[in-house]
């Protein structure tokens, strides 16, 4: 018998764990950060001392990614409006 492991995300998740939960690449979490999302809603700086800089660890909101994801099915090349 083999045995897996079965991990529950937090809300907030390192970048790794929101390539492995929602299937964005690297690059499109990158880009999406720097353009579409807001510090505090789909992600926070953090830091072990409590004194996040502008180049800290980033940790994501996943549910406030996934909502990001669904807000494009209105806008998708040829959908109905």
């Amino acid at each position: 018998m083999s045995e897996f492991t079965l991990v529950v995300p937090n809300d907030w998740v390192t970048q790794d764990k929101l390539v492995e939960i929602t299937g964005l690449r690297p690059g499109t979490i990158e880009a999406a950060r720097k353009k579409s999302w807001m510090v505090g809603r789909e992600y926070l700086h953090v830091a072990p001392d409590g004194n996040p800089k502008e180049n800290s660890e980033c940790m994501y909101n996943r549910k406030a990614v996934d909502q990001w994801v669904q807000s494009m099915s209105k806008k998708q090349p040829g959908a109905r409006q």
